[in-house]
């Protein structure tokens, strides 16, 4: 068996102390997109026990008046890109156009949409358990010109 020599002693030393240094840096100061030096908060906090719980949705009206749900296999985009931008397209709605044009690209037999819009839905808790309640909120919605 091959001894490892000071130098490879040291440079593994020297990259051991950077990662600790890393994780430590973003266990204390880091977000979401430090990961994986920074804290994966998604599973790490929990909504408190009689607080409603978010389920975050996109919807599509197409110019017949149906209702689509636009989900990653219609669009190609995840619900976590959604969610993860979703101050973004309150901000600024006509950033939902990409996701029509997406939808339309992956189903060009399909209707063109006029609206897209966020919607929240907020599942009623009690106790920490689901009342089987809920509500919907449109926290944003894009029409087509």
């Amino acid at each position: 068996m091959d001894m490892l020599t000071t130098r490879g002693r040291a440079v593994r030393l020297i990259a051991s102390a950077v990662g600790a240094a890393l994780l430590l840096a973003g266990t204390l100061w880091g977000t979401d997109d430090h990961f994986p030096f920074g804290p994966f908060r998604m599973y790490s906090t929990s909504n408190p026990a009689n607080q409603p719980a978010p389920d975050t949705r996109v919807e599509g009206v197409d110019r017949t008046g149906s209702v689509v749900t636009l989900d990653e296999r219609r669009t190609g985009i995840r619900r976590a890109e959604i969610e993860g931008q979703q101050d973004r397209y309150t901000a600024e709605p006509e950033l939902l156009r990409e996701v029509a044009e997406a939808y339309a690209e992956r189903n060009p037999a399909a209707p063109a949409l006029v609206e897209v819009r966020v919607v929240v839905r907020w599942h009623g808790i009690r106790d920490g358990r689901p009342t089987g309640r809920f509500h919907d909120e449109t926290v944003v919605s894009w029409l087509a010109p």
